[in-house]
């Protein structure tokens, strides 16, 4: 198998698990506005996490890289909003 494919392969597998994996507790987070279980501190990390690698795989043009963490960013950005809304924009 060419090293080409086989490296095109890996992308496709990498970014349909990762966005899968991580679709789905956007999705409940953003139905339910429920974030009572999530970390604000890891969804920060993974947040800064994505938008490096977002900046990485466009300036070494590595599509597969730059798309996945484009989606998942986008969805922790959201999280994010919807816990910080929760934790502090709420009167309690």
């Amino acid at each position: 198998m060419e090293h080409s494919l086989i490296v095109d392969i890996c992308g496709w597998i990498a970014t349909f698990g990762l966005i899968l994996g991580y679709l789905p507790q956007a999705i409940q987070t953003i139905r339910t506005h429920n974030t009572d279980g999530i970390s604000l501190p890891g969804f920060i990390s993974m947040a800064i996490g994505c938008a490096a690698f977002v900046v990485q795989g466009a300036l070494i043009g590595n599509w597969y890289l730059f798309t996945t963490n484009l989606i998942t960013c986008t969805c922790s950005v959201i999280i994010f909003a919807i816990k910080m809304h929760n934790d502090y924009g709420k009167k309690k």
